[in-house]
Order: structure tokens, then C-alpha cells, then sequence
């Protein structure tokens, strides 16, 4: 029969085992005890280990057809990658606006051959028609921003998972999803991820990253 003190040791030991076990899936968790959330440790992870953009074919608003790697690499500048649904009223509308303005701020700086803006439409709906009324409404420069759509379902997925965009359909057609900036390199990489309430820091981080190639 085990004595009280046996059992007290055995107790002790267990709470041991369960408080290291916890201590170490926080530490990886959060990269280190760096970030406070699954999506803090992500972002410190992209830009410790930057993500190649996975292979999508990427249909206009004008209707031409690209791979998003060369239509990101084929002038050499960064980009603020974005990800919409033309329907939406609420997240995708204030993001809207700021990219609009950020447009503007990148108009205004001369910066329009240094940093571009791609939006991207996560909505198998939004078509060419679709995604041009909203470019209108935002009153899109092609010059400087350019909305996309991705037909292949697959090829979609793929690469709202590489971004790390979580997209869940709602009642009456419409989406919940995250928004962020996600900042890609000129080689097409995703280097890092800012949040979209902070279109300040992520214009002055794309123009921070074109200047280490100018």
C-alpha cells in the first residue's frame, strides 16, 4: 500500500508532467514565447522562413489571364497582396477604402514603379464584370492596382492557405474571413503579413523592402 507521502510525490509529479508538457506547446505555439496567438507566431514565421507563392492562374477584370508568380514578378515590384469578395459590405469595404488611399499615397510619393497593390477575389463569383464594377467603385488605377479572381477551385485553396486567409461561407451568399496586408517580395515570396487596420505601416513596409533592391 502506497504510503501518503508516495502518493502526495506521485501528484506532485503528474502536475510536473502536464505543466512542461503545456509550457512546451505554448513555446512552439507562440515561436518562442514571441507571439500570443497562432496568428502572432504565423507572421513571425513568415518573415523568419518567407512562403513561395503557390501556382494560380489569376483571371482579370480587363479579362486577361496570368500566373499570379509572373504577373508579381513581371516588372520587379513589391507587392500588397489583398483578399476580397466584390459583395462584401463590411471587412472588404473598409479595406477598400484604404487601399484607395494607400493608391493615392503611392500616386502622390512618385512610388507607383516601387510598390503595386493586387486584390485578389476569393468569390468563385466574381468574374470580370464583377470584379471591374468594383475597381470602378474603388476608382482602381491599373497602373498601380489591379483586382484579380481565380477560377480553379484548388489552385484558390491553395493559395488562401499558403496566405494563411480563412474564408467559411455564410447565410445569403455571403463570407467570413480575415483580412490582412501580406507583403510579397519581388521573387514572390510572402515575407510578411500586417493587419489590415494598419495601411500606414504596411505602405511604409513595401517601401522600405523596394528600397534594399533600388
Amino acid at each position: 500500500m502506497n504510503s501518503p507521502r508516495s502518493s502526495s510525490r506521485a501528484t506532485l509529479c503528474a502536475v510536473l508532467a502536464v505543466l512542461l508538457a503545456g509550457t512546451g506547446a505554448l513555446y512552439y505555439g507562440s515561436s518562442g514565447f514571441r507571439a500570443i496567438s497562432t496568428e502572432g507566431a504565423r507572421r513571425i514565421a513568415v518573415v523568419e522562413r518567407p512562403v513561395p507563392v503557390p501556382l494560380a492562374r489569376l483571371a482579370g477584370a480587363d479579362g486577361h489571364a496570368t500566373l499570379l508568380a509572373d504577373e508579381l514578378a513581371r516588372d520587379g515590384r513589391i507587392a500588397l497582396v489583398t483578399f476580397i469578395y466584390a459583395r462584401c459590405q463590411s471587412v472588404c469595404r473598409v479595406l477598400g477604402t484604404e487601399l484607395q488611399q494607400m493608391q493615392e499615397q503611392i500616386q502622390a510619393r512618385g512610388a507607383a514603379g516601387k510598390v503595386r497593390l493586387v486584390t485578389i477575389s476569393f468569390d468563385p463569383r466574381d468574374d470580370a464584370r464583377a470584379l471591374g464594377q468594383y475597381g470602378r467603385m474603388m476608382k482602381s488605377d491599373p497602373g498601380v492596382w489591379r483586382l484579380y479572381g481565380i477560377p480553379d477551385a484548388g489552385e484558390r485553396q491553395a493559395l488562401l492557405d499558403a496566405f494563411g486567409v480563412i474564408v467559411v461561407p455564410a447565410p445569403l451568399g455571403e463570407f467570413e474571413h480575415n483580412a490582412a496586408f501580406h507583403l510579397v517580395d519581388r521573387s514572390g515570396r510572402l515575407v510578411r503579413i500586417l493587419d489590415y487596420t494598419e495601411p500606414d505601416a504596411a505602405l511604409a513596409a513595401a517601401l522600405a523592402r523596394a528600397a534594399e533592391g533600388a
